[in-house]
């Protein structure tokens, strides 16, 4: 009885091992061929999955973000903790994942550079992949705002900042070996700890 394929598995075997070949190769030299040798599968099965190298990319944004944001989705209205304490748990897994995956993370951010070098922008994807995560923070700000938890603020600043502060420690991450992510963590903290109209523990 032939052998049942698991085919997101199989995708994502694909993904890691792609990843490993864009980052060793660099992504212009790296082609569906070399990817599917790595994987020890054949070049007409790895287009069953993806199209070109370009898709894989995609497929790796869209299958991080994804989870992602079921995770804190799931987390956020399952608690019935401080709205601060909330946010700030949310970030600071989101840093601490970033920091267990920094390998795959490098990788990530090296394709997205390499192809802005060559005229190609994938800003636009990962705007699109992450306003999820922005809504999320923006509708807790106003359920915190509304419960007491949180002073009055411009919850749109404060989102957009708290963004920020995660794309800047994920690049920090990625690139920086003498990245100290217990001081970024505290810098959070500490940001969202200024919006809180109640004491919370210090982390």
């Amino acid at each position: 009885m032939p052998k049942k394929i698991d085919h997101e598995q199989r995708k994502e075997k694909i993904l890691q091992t792609a990843l490993k070949v864009f980052a060793r190769e660099g992504y212009r030299d790296s082609n569906l061929s070399l990817i599917a040798t790595e994987c020890g599968i054949s070049r007409p099965t790895i287009y069953q999955y993806f199209k070109d190298k370009e898709e894989i990319y995609y497929y790796a944004v869209k299958l991080v973000t994804g989870r992602m944001f079921n995770k804190y989705a799931t987390f956020a209205w399952s608690t019935d903790q401080n709205y601060i304490v909330r946010i700030t748990n949310i970030c600071l897994d989101i840093m601490q994942t970033a920091s267990e995956h920094d390998g795959e993370l490098t990788s990530l951010v090296d394709v997205m550079l390499q192809m802005k070098k060559e005229g190609r922008d994938f800003n636009e994807i990962i705007l699109r992949r992450t306003a999820k995560l922005t809504i999320l923070f923006k509708r807790l700000l106003r359920m915190g705002i509304k419960a007491g938890d949180i002073i009055s603020c411009d919850v749109n600043r404060v989102a957009d900042h708290l963004l920020l502060l995660l794309e800047s420690s994920c690049f920090q991450v990625a690139f920086l070996d003498t990245f100290d992510m217990q001081h970024s963590k505290h810098l959070v903290s500490t940001y969202l700890a200024f919006y809180s109209a109640k004491a919370v523990p210090s982390r």
